[in-house]
């Protein structure tokens, strides 16, 4: 039996019994890597119009049997199983896709296997031409293994520097600088490992090369943080981040982080995307969470499926997610905690109100919402098909700052917080994951648990918000028995963004109400 093999990481290649099979059409080899990826039968009209989409039916299914029939010729009878309907890589034929072998090793938790496995971007460079679908297809895919890599290379770089081998961890942080250069956060663990490794030039020259593309490309110096690395010494400068740790339950690991101290515990559950290290990048949000760590023991995480937490193809919905909460308070150690739910991380905090209420001392509720679409009886959300425009619109700009005009509109013309968002984005999630996860939450409504909310609650929301609409805070706040309503100025969905004043006076009088 003959043994194929599909290389999809860079130029595509396909291999039969280790020898190059030489294929001098394009659409062939596109066609080859769409069937080995799709791991089973697809239909002829599907490939057709994928491959000729200007062409009529009956043109394109003439062309596709033609191409069939020269991909037959060149790989050899029996390849590739056809009828009327369907086609597919047999499955008598010993197949081996390395895409396939590094999602499996990432899903195994052999994230130094996965690393050797991602030599660089899926289908790199190629394109079929005249096949805007198949691009479509190939850019979503490619940046959720991408999205992947980045993980697999995070948890890595985090091991080794654990177990003291420094010179393993800059390789595998070199490769993360590359993969987002802008990113000071993989700057300074690959400046630190290489000065953790006795290399001291070598750290000089990364900060030279970090400050040259921060100057070119935003405008900005590096952060002092980053900085002191040089001056006080890998081992004396402070870190930026507090140590993210690792908690498995419900079949996944959750990342987690604790930072500060005080009379309370608070955890903050933000809204669609999260990623615990990358957050503390931006300096309003950083001042922001370290503002939070003032008040009270600051608990974050990242749901399942999302940033440094397992990606298992999890669609995390409102009742996983409260779990998840659990999970991280008692891996924290918190008894008893201040939920902080902003956006669609509300939710699944009222969900752990309602269920947990002799563990939640307070709900806070930051431009959250009860229901993710609207319908007759709730009008403030967007409708069902507004928020599929939305959608559509968020994955096309994913890899830029996608949404960061509404999200933010006070810092959409800074170069740092765009450059920020993108690369938040790219490291928290892929196009395709992530729309996955926002039909899950347009999808949720927990209208019927917010009469069960015993805990004090403080619903706030700015004015202007362009994300979600502030009917949808006063709804909350009149429905939850212990709720009192903060309207606030601006028009920033972020906490963070705008003026932080008013969100953290706020805050910091319903935290101390609470220990009075």
């Amino acid at each position: 039996m003959a043994r194929f093999s599909i290389r999809t990481f860079g130029f595509p290649e396909i291999r039969r019994d280790d020898q190059a099979c030489r294929l001098s059409l394009r659409k062939g080899l596109a066609l080859l890597v769409y069937l080995a990826e799709a791991r089973g039968a697809v239909a002829r009209d599907v490939v057709a119009t994928m491959f000729w989409p200007d062409s009529s039916e009956e043109v394109a299914r003439a062309r596709l049997r033609r191409l069939l029939h020269r991909l037959q010729a060149t790989l050899g009878d029996g390849v590739l199983t056809t009828d009327r309907a369907t086609i597919r890589w047999s499955p008598a034929i010993a197949l081996e896709v390395d895409s396939a072998l590094f999602e499996a090793a990432g899903d195994r938790g052999e994230f130094e296997q996965a690393c050797r496995l991602y030599p660089g971007d899926f289908l790199d460079g190629f394109t079929p031409g005249d096949c805007p679908q198949f691009d479509e297809w190939a850019f979503f895919r490619r940046e959720a293994l991408r999205g992947r890599a980045v993980q697999a290379l995070e948890r890595v770089v985090q091991a080794r520097s654990g177990c003291g081998d420094h010179a393993a961890a800059a390789a595998h942080a070199r490769r993360l600088v590359a993969l987002d250069p802008l990113s000071e956060v993989y700057a300074r663990a690959l400046i630190r490992s290489l000065m953790l490794a006795g290399d001291r030039a070598a750290a000089g020259r990364e900060l030279e090369a970090l400050t040259k593309r921060l100057r070119d490309e935003l405008g900005v110096a590096p952060e002092a943080d980053t900085l002191a690395l040089m001056r006080q010494g890998a081992a004396t400068a402070s870190e930026t981040t507090p140590q993210t740790r690792y908690v498995g339950g419900g079949g996944v690991h959750l990342a987690f982080q604790t930072y500060g101290s005080g009379p309370v515990d608070i955890l903050l559950l933000p809204g669609f995307v999260s990623h615990v290290e990358r957050i503390w990048e931006e300096p309003h949000c950083r001042a922001f969470l370290s503002a939070l760590a003032g008040m009270g023991r600051l608990i974050l995480f990242d749901r399942r499926g999302i940033g440094l937490s397992d990606r298992l193809g999890f669609n995390p919905g409102v009742d996983a997610t409260a779990r998840d909460i659990e999970t991280v308070l008692d891996a924290a150690g918190s008894r008893r905690t201040v939920l902080f739910g902003a956006s669609e991380g509300g939710p699944a905090c009222i969900r752990f109100a309602a269920d947990h209420p002799d563990r939640v001392s307070g709900l806070i509720l930051f431009a959250s919402l009860a229901k993710g679409s609207a319908t007759a009886d709730y009008p403030h959300a967007l409708q069902a098909e507004q928020y599929g425009l939305w959608l559509q619109q968020l994955v096309a700009g994913w890899g830029g700052p996608a949404g960061i005009e509404t999200f933010a509109p006070s810092l959409a013309g800074d170069p740092q917080a765009r450059a920020w968002w993108a690369g938040l984005l790219r490291a928290a999630s892929s196009p395709g994951a992530i729309k996955g996860l926002l039909e899950a939450l347009r999808d949720a409504d927990v209208r019927h648990l917010l009469g069960r909310v015993s805990a004090p609650t403080l619903v706030l929301h700015r004015r202007d918000d362009r994300a979600v609409r502030i009917g949808a805070g006063r709804h909350l706040a009149s429905r939850i028995p212990q709720a009192r309503f903060v309207e606030l100025d601006g028009a920033d969905h972020w906490a963070f963004a705008g003026d932080q004043r008013q969100v953290l006076a706020s805050i910091e009088s319903f935290i101390s109400g609470l220990t009075a």
